[in-house]
């Protein structure tokens, strides 16, 4: 039986499918601890280590080496740990990127592009990053992830989400907003005015458009509620329901289980997509009616994705689908 992988996206671009959290960690202790929880829940969530913010003044050589020595150590067991580096106007980037693909490019999953000014920044960043990799005898494209921050970027949102080495469109709330030099009160920082200022939900409304459009995650920015899980929990309710955003920043552990329970589909829609995922590939995924409508390829591509959201985090799925497509 064919899976639906081999089927469904023939001569077409896979929609990425990534954990729905992706947890930030700066120092050497900070990113342990969160491999530990990591190893513990499952590959529910990605780790990014961050180069940018991270390091201490002067260190970023040591910080590099550091982070590179984590990602390929037997620590980390789901191969599941990123990178932010440096902006493209700091005199390190490329020294972070040397680093880390030499030392640890073949397991790196993703690499995270800060502050870029527009799309000819993505590509001169995208190019050193394939250099190295080559050098390094990776054999694969390693994915970027965008940090949309800037008016820049902002304006050739659709530019670089059109690019092939781009995984994910990160929105960079606090910089966006610091970025309007005022024009913008700071409570659009948090919620519920994130959600609520026009020109803040303008610029998430159009990074999802834009990311969807061109098969690429869109991802929301953090929230800066730490303890009430509550409300940590409505915020990526809403930048999944409201905005579309399919993956989220998380900044504190506590983040991490509300964002992906949030994040998570509905059960019910789960079931259905088993059943009818089943019964498509009974019939060599040929039209197939259920509960007397009619399903064929359109529909079982959207099942298919939502099944693997699903199972991406940590999602009970009934044993037939597991068997059948996760086995």
């Amino acid at each position: 039986m064919r899976h639906p992988s081999q089927v469904l996206f023939a001569g077409e671009k896979p929609f990425p499918v990534i954990p729905v959290v992706d947890h930030y960690a700066g120092s050497e202790k900070l990113i342990v601890k969160a491999l530990q929880l990591q190893n513990e829940l499952g590959p529910i969530f990605d780790i990014t280590c961050d180069c940018e913010d991270g390091a201490h003044a002067s260190a970023d050589r040591e910080h590099a080496e550091m982070v590179a020595a984590i990602i390929a150590g037997d620590t980390n067991r789901h191969d599941r740990v990123g990178v932010r580096i440096h902006d493209i106007r700091h005199p390190h980037w490329q020294q972070d990127i040397e680093i880390i693909v030499s030392r640890a490019g073949k397991r790196l999953p993703f690499l995270t592009l800060p502050k870029v000014g527009g799309s000819e920044d993505v590509r001169v960043l995208v190019n050193e990053l394939q250099r190295v990799a080559d050098a390094a005898g990776v054999e694969r494209r390693i994915p970027v992830h965008v940090l949309i921050e800037t008016h820049g970027a902002l304006r050739e949102i659709w530019e670089i989400a059109a690019l092939p080495a781009v995984e994910s469109l990160d929105f960079g709330l606090m910089d966006f907003v610091s970025g309007h030099h005022g024009a913008i009160p700071g409570s659009a920082m948090k919620s519920p005015g994130q959600f609520e200022h026009p020109l803040v939900v303008r610029a998430k409304a159009e990074i999802a458009a834009a990311a969807l459009a061109n098969g690429v995650v869109p991802t929301h920015n953090v929230t800066t509620e730490l303890r009430v899980i509550d409300s940590i929990r409505d915020d990526a309710r809403r930048a999944r329901n409201e905005f579309g955003f399919l993956r989220m920043w998380s900044i504190h552990p506590n983040q991490i289980v509300p964002i992906v329970e949030a994040m998570r589909p509905d059960f019910s829609e789960v079931a259905t997509a088993s059943e009818i995922l089943i019964s498509a590939q009974d019939c060599n995924w040929g039209p197939i009616q259920h509960d007397g409508r009619l399903h064929d390829r359109a529909s079982y591509r959207y099942y298919w994705e939502l099944l693997a959201r699903a199972q991406a985090t940590g999602m009970p799925l009934p044993d037939a689908a597991r068997q059948r497509f996760f086995a």
